[in-house]
């Protein structure tokens, strides 16, 4: 596992950034990159859980670990979740589990620099490298509007 942080500064408010970060139809928007239909399912909560689903109800269980608006939510990932079952115990989760990913933000004279930290499997490194330029900018060009 690796640890690898992707950031970008932003001319917005941080209060902004984070109603994209989080809000549902701006999520889905930012999130597109990794998933086409990208969305999650939780009460927002610290301590509650989050699914992190793709059009076809498949995705990442996780816990929000922290959650301080608008400056930061932190996620440890737990499981997986196929068609609709949690699984935090199989050997593929396992392999993995528990992985954590952490966003920042922090802001200056109204513009927000935005660090994602995550633990990230070595296999899917080059994937996530090419993703989340593409989610940033998403959230940048959502913001700035």
């Amino acid at each position: 596992m690796k640890r690898k942080a992707y950031e970008i500064a932003i001319d917005a408010p941080r209060e902004k950034v984070w109603k994209i970060l989080w809000e549902d139809d701006t999520y889905r928007q930012w999130t597109a990159p990794f998933t086409e239909g990208s969305h999650a399912k939780s009460d927002w909560k610290e301590g509650s859980k989050i699914h992190f689903l793709g059009p076809n109800g498949s995705g990442m269980l996780a816990i929000i670990e922290k959650k301080e608006a608008p400056s930061k939510m932190f996620f440890k990932h737990i499981g997986i979740i196929n068609e609709g079952v949690e699984d935090t115990e199989s050997e593929k989760v396992k392999e993995w589990a528990p992985a954590e990913e952490q966003y920042f933000l922090t802001e200056k004279n109204d513009r927000t620099h935005l660090r994602i930290d995550m633990d990230i499997n070595e296999e899917y490194l080059e994937m996530f490298d090419g993703i989340w330029p593409k989610a940033l900018e998403k959230i940048k060009e959502l913001a700035e509007e």
